[in-house]
C-alpha cells in the first residue's frame, strides 16, 4: 500500500469540524483484514474487510508496493456493486488498475501513473486513456496519476462537493496548493534557473491583487522585464499553463468564492473579477463549472466562518458522507 498516497488521502478528509469545515471518518479496509506492509516498509494493522465498501459514498482505491494487481472477483464485485449504488470511487497509478479489471472504466476516459500508461492502454483497450494527466474527473469514476496527484485529487473533490471556499480552507491548513487543473502534465523536465534569472512572483502577486483589471501579455512582459515571447515561455514553464489560461483560472477561481460567501449581485462578482459583461462571466463559469453562477450560489452559499457540510467516514480509501 502507497504511505504517501494514504497520509495524502487522511490529511484531505480528516474531521475538522472544530474549524467549521464538514467532517469525514476514515476507515481502512483490505480483502484479507491483517497486517498489510505499506511501500516504506512500515506495517499497518488494517481491521476492516470490504463488507464496508456497501457503506461508503467515497471509496479511494490505493496502489500496492509490488507488482500490477490482479484483483480477486471479491474485490471487483464489491467495486461494481459499489458503483451500481452511485458511489463516487477513486483509483490512483496501479490501483487504476483495479477499476479497469471490473470493467467499470470501459468507454470512458481515465490516467494512470506516466509509467504505467502503455501497458495500461495494451491491456484494457477498451478505456480511453489520458496519458500525462494529472486527473479524469468522469463524475462518478475518478482517476488520478500517483504522488502528489492523490493531493489534487482530494483538493478537487472537496472543491466539486463542498465548494471552493471548503476546499480552499482544507488547502491552506494543509499548506498546499488549492486547485490544479486535472488536465496538468504530470511531470516537466526543467532546468534549474539560473540565480540571475528574473523570478514571477511579482508578476503573479500583482495578477492576484488586480483581477479585476484587463491586461495583456506586453503589460506583464513589462513588468517582469522580458519580452513577451520569453515572458510566455517562462510562466508556462513555472506554472504549466499559459498566462491567459491561468488567467482565466483564477478569475474563476475567484469568482466562486464571491459566489459562496458573499451577497453581490452575478454583475458584481463579474465585474469585480475582470468581465466587461455577464453574458461572457457566465458562459465560462458554466463551462468550468458544469453549472451556471445563479445555480452554484444556490449549491454552495455560506456564511464565511461557518463553512458547514454533511459529516463522513472514509473507508481505504472509502468516504461516507452521512
Amino acid at each position: 500500500m502507497s504511505a504517501f498516497a494514504l497520509g495524502a488521502i487522511g490529511g484531505g478528509f480528516t474531521d475538522r469540524a472544530h474549524l467549521g469545515l464538514p467532517a469525514f471518518r476514515f476507515v481502512v479496509c483490505a480483502e484479507t483484514p491483517g497486517m498489510v506492509r505499506t511501500d516504506l516498509g512500515l506495517p499497518l494493522r488494517v481491521t476492516h474487510g470490504l463488507d464496508r465498501l456497501a457503506e461508503a459514498d467515497l471509496i479511494m482505491v490505493l496502489p500496492g508496493d509490488g507488482p500490477v494487481p490482479r484483483p480477486s472477483p471479491a474485490v471487483s464485485a464489491a467495486l461494481r456493486a459499489a458503483h451500481r449504488r452511485e458511489a463516487i470511487i477513486v483509483a490512483f497509478s496501479a490501483g487504476v488498475y483495479l477499476l479497469a479489471d471490473a470493467r467499470l472504466l470501459d468507454g470512458r476516459r481515465a490516467t494512470t501513473h506516466w509509467t504505467l500508461t502503455d501497458d495500461f492502454a495494451t491491456r484494457f483497450p477498451r478505456v480511453n486513456v489520458v496519458p500525462q494527466a494529472l486527473y479524469v474527473d468522469e463524475g462518478r469514476l475518478v482517476t488520478g496519476a500517483g504522488g502528489a496527484a492523490c493531493v489534487d485529487v482530494c483538493m478537487h473533490l472537496l472543491r466539486r462537493e463542498h465548494g471552493a471556499t471548503v476546499a480552499n480552507a482544507v488547502a491552506r491548513e494543509m499548506v498546499t496548493a488549492p486547485h490544479r487543473e486535472g488536465d496538468q502534465v504530470q511531470y516537466r523536465d526543467l532546468p534549474v534557473p539560473g540565480s540571475g534569472e528574473p523570478s514571477l512572483g511579482a508578476v503573479i502577486d500583482w495578477l492576484l491583487s488586480n483581477l479585476d483589471r484587463p491586461v495583456s501579455i506586453g503589460e506583464l512582459a513589462d513588468r517582469a522585464l522580458m519580452s513577451e515571447r520569453t515572458f510566455s515561455r517562462r510562466f508556462k514553464a513555472v506554472t504549466g499553463a499559459t498566462p491567459y489560461s491561468w488567467l482565466l483560472a483564477q478569475r474563476l477561481e475567484r469568482a466562486s468564492e464571491l459566489l459562496e460567501v458573499t451577497n453581490l449581485s452575478i454583475e458584481e462578482v463579474s465585474r469585480q473579477v475582470g468581465y466587461n459583461t455577464v453574458a461572457v462571466f457566465r458562459q465560462q463559469f458554466t463551462k468550468r463549472h458544469g453549472i451556471p453562477p445563479r445555480a452554484y450560489r444556490r449549491r454552495f452559499h455560506r456564511i464565511p466562518d461557518s463553512a458547514g457540510g454533511s459529516c463522513g467516514e472514509r473507508i481505504h480509501g472509502c468516504t461516507t458522507r452521512r
